[in-house]
């Protein structure tokens, strides 16, 4: 890893809503809808924000059927960067709950 790419990354991570996607990737995957509805954020700026975490490298996206699904991508160069940064922060779990709760988790399906 090079010194301004892993100053990239950190930069990114900087952002808190970016942080706690990538948090939350490191735990399940998700779709834009998932996180709209736990930012309370409009889709394009969700959308912006893993653009970014996908362009980097940190995260992956497949399709399912019409749904695009986002998760963190283990095999990048700063996957273990992102593990180490991880560890310091708390879970999410309470996150994935809350769509579960709310019957917003199964939207994706």
């Amino acid at each position: 890893m090079e010194l301004k790419e892993t100053a990239n990354v950190l930069k990114l991570l900087g952002d808190k809503t970016r942080l706690s996607m990538v948090n939350m990737l490191a735990e399940q995957e998700c779709c834009v809808c998932e996180f709209v509805e736990i930012f309370q954020m409009s889709q394009p700026a969700i959308s912006q924000h893993l653009r970014k975490l996908r362009d980097i490298g940190l995260v992956k996206e497949q399709r399912k059927g019409q749904w695009v699904v986002y998760s963190l991508n283990k095999e990048s160069v700063y996957f273990l960067l992102i593990k180490d940064v991880l560890k310091h922060i708390p879970s999410e779990r309470d996150k994935f709950i809350w769509l579960e709760n709310n019957g917003l988790r199964i939207i994706c399906n």
